[in-house]
């Protein structure tokens, strides 16, 4: 599975943005996807992860009640929609691919989009 990740850019704190990954392959709704991100300095952070047929999400405590984990299978796409946005937010965000029960943990995770940053000014 190959992964791109796009949206991301600079917003003003309590602005919104729509992260989107595309997947390639037929088997997009086999595979549990996840949002991370990474800010300079600190380890990577989960954010969000949503079950193949899209009927489970989990969330970080850090982001529930302003970011929406979604995906369309037709289109082999998943999307982060983040409102309210933070100066904390900032960071590099990558989906990612996974087998298996869903989780939102990095390590679970077998395929890597190369990211997109995200930069929320105060």
């Amino acid at each position: 599975v190959q992964l791109q990740a796009s949206g991301g850019g600079l917003v003003q704190a309590g602005g919104s943005l729509r992260l989107s990954c595309v997947a390639s392959g037929r088997t997009f709704s086999r595979y549990n996807m996840g949002w991370f991100r990474q800010a300079p300095g600190k380890e990577r952070e989960s954010v969000a992860a949503i079950i193949g047929s899209g009927g489970i999400t989990y969330y970080a405590d850090s982001v529930k009640g302003r970011f929406t984990i979604s995906r369309d299978n037709a289109k082999n796409t998943v999307y982060l929609q983040m409102n309210n946005l933070k100066p904390e937010d900032t960071a590099v965000y990558y989906c990612a691919a996974m087998s298996g029960p869903l989780a939102l943990v990095p390590g679970r995770y077998q395929y890597w989009g190369q990211g997109t940053l995200v930069t929320v000014s105060s």
